[in-house]
């Protein structure tokens, strides 16, 4: 027998939240950061100038180069995901939006994933609230929906969601994927074909992702836990056969995709010292999990008699698969946040689970730190803006000077009432919130889930221009650009010491073709373009031997980058 809920839910908390609420802070989540700016440096431009090269038909679709260099960050399906759509809508929506549309679909899959997924969770018979004595206890279907609304808001209240999630790169779509199987899990009792087809998708999607490992784990987990469900959705008659069943399923996904990644050789290891700054860890699981992972532990506690009997209990042991294997994966590789980014949508599912079992002071707890903490940003970030417009306070003008020197300050009014809007809207809430209204489940992540939405609003709107200007490669290959073409440089460019995502930067922005120095013909191309540090630092006297220096280009923003353009000795006097 299954041990009593921990649950205590009236049918008054369930309420609905508002499909039209919900719907508006997902768009106002999900849009700013994938537009008005251009690809930033590291992984979002290394990503883009490779499926560039795949659109533009320069490489091979199962070993992409760019330069001759194979990409930095594993998997296929996101450059396969990102060509195809550039390819499609190029010509429409600009290269760089049309790169980052797939992106955009797989955030709002995750999302969609993560509700269905708590929502099939809560529905099974061990999460349901302790039946009253009179009746008036909340009624399966709302009380799911209200645990979905839940989750929903959990996940977008981690602070560690936003900026991972708006980029062009393959933990994106591991993202995805990994929400999809969450999914599976969760509808497998309800919805076998929706299941099924989730369930293939999605490992064989995180396969190809860059993240085989962590699929192997997931289907032999979901196989695990499928076969030991001594209860089966609404119909636990059917427990036995179907539970076998879907183990099978599990399993044979599972084949298909490790046969799948030894074929395209897409088989990755990233495993570190199990002696990693440990620290740093601490202070990653701190914020990036904020405020789902002191939730999801109270999850653990309160349900902890559930958690001991796991054939009972899926909504907890399906959960819990899903946050573990991404929290050992943060603990064992390299980087540690991506990893930690696939748990997101389970640790969400606890948290919301820890909602039944609060007391009215935790909830008000909650509140009024997430008031303040949220509240206190968004003023930070408006008198920042208004200090890099006005240069007042100067010490702050100052500093912004120096993070994005060369960045000339202009008011965009659209943009403004955006921003407007949303701390309009914020304070709207919190009033709202504040006031005496009828006690909902989700109530207490409302504030969270909105105050998390608003400081991304802000900073995508009020503080993307400066924040591209530092982050991105556009300033920087503008001037190189324009020293190209006073030395009237051709079609062809050699460098040296560049990153990938340089050599996407300089392919992108000025249009030429590059190659290595180092693995380059005698003469077969006039010009060079190199690091100036790992330059000066190579004593190899023949690579260097026949070459002038034209011009330099600093990067002061960030990390100070100095660029040099050089010219073959020989072409010296060539007009």
């Amino acid at each position: 027998m299954n041990q009593p809920t921990p649950a205590i839910v009236a049918q008054s908390a369930v309420r609905r939240l508002p499909r039209w609420a919900l719907l508006l802070l997902c768009l106002a989540y999900v849009v700013p950061g994938f537009v008005m700016r251009g690809p930033w440096r590291a992984n979002d431009m290394e990503a883009f100038g490779y499926m560039r090269e795949l659109a533009l038909g320069h490489t091979s679709w199962l070993q992409p180069q760019l330069s001759g260099l194979a990409p930095s960050m594993d998997g296929l399906l996101p450059y396969w995901l990102g060509a195809l759509s550039l390819h499609a809508l190029g010509w429409l929506l600009g290269p760089e939006m049309a790169a980052r549309i797939p992106f955009i679909a797989l955030l709002v899959l995750t999302l969609a994933a993560t509700w269905w997924g708590a929502y099939y969770l809560a529905r099974t018979p061990g999460a349901q609230p302790v039946a009253f004595a009179f009746g008036g206890e909340a009624q399966l279907i709302d009380y799911a929906r209200a645990m979905a609304d839940a989750a929903l808001l959990a996940l977008v209240a981690c602070l560690g969601l936003a900026q991972l999630s708006h980029e062009t790169t393959s933990y994106v779509t591991q993202l995805g994927c990994t929400a999809l199987l969450f999914f599976a899990a969760a509808a497998m009792a309800y919805h076998p074909y929706k299941a099924a087809a989730a369930l293939v998708v999605g490992l064989l999607g995180l396969a190809l992702s860059g993240a085989p490992t962590m699929a192997m784990l997931f289907g032999l987990g979901g196989s695990l836990i499928a076969f030991t469900q001594h209860s089966w959705g609404d119909n636990p008659g059917r427990a036995h056969d179907q539970a076998r069943l879907w183990a099978g399923i599990w399993l044979a996904a599972t084949v298909v995709a490790a046969l799948l990644t030894t074929v395209l050789g897409q088989w990755v290891w990233h495993l570190v010292d199990s002696g990693k700054d440990l620290d740093t860890l601490l202070q990653l699981l701190l914020w990036f999990c904020w405020p789902a992972w002191p939730l999801a532990i109270w999850t653990v506690w309160v349900w902890r008699r559930q958690i001991a009997r796991p054939s009972y209990n899926p909504h907890l042991s399906i959960a819990l698969l899903f946050a573990l294997v991404p929290l050992i994966a943060c603990l064992s590789s390299q980087p540690a946040d991506r990893a930690l980014l696939l748990g997101l949508p389970a640790i969400a599912t606890l948290a919301a689970f820890a909602l039944p079992t609060f007391r009215r002071s935790i909830s008000a707890l909650i509140d009024w730190f997430t008031l303040l903490f949220f509240t206190a940003g968004a003023i930070a970030i408006w008198v920042v803006w208004l200090a890099f417009q006005t240069g007042f306070p100067p010490k702050i003008a100052a500093n912004i000077a120096r993070l994005a020197p060369q960045f000339e300050a202009s008011i965009s009014w659209p943009v403004v009432a955006v921003a407007l809007a949303a701390t309009a809207g914020w304070f709207v809430l919190v009033v709202w919130r504040t006031s005496r209204n009828r006690a909902a489940i989700w109530k207490s992540l409302v504030l969270p889930a909105s105050g998390a939405t608003l400081g991304w609003v802000l900073l995508s709107t009020l503080w993307m221009a400066p924040l591209d200007h530092a982050r991105s490669y556009e300033f920087q290959m503008g001037q190189l650009a324009t020293s190209m073409q006073q030395n009237q440089v051709g079609q062809c460019v050699l460098t040296y010491g560049l990153g990938r995502s340089q050599i996407a930067a300089v392919r992108y922005y000025t249009h030429v073709n590059t190659a290595l120095l180092r693995h380059s013909e005698p003469g077969a191309c006039g010009w060079a373009l190199v690091d100036a540090d790992r330059w000066a630092g190579d004593h190899n006297k023949k690579l260097r031997q026949g070459w002038v220096e034209v011009s330099n280009i600093t990067r002061l923003s960030g990390k100070k980058e100095v660029l040099i353009l050089l010219k073959r000795s020989d072409m010296a006097t060539t007009p």
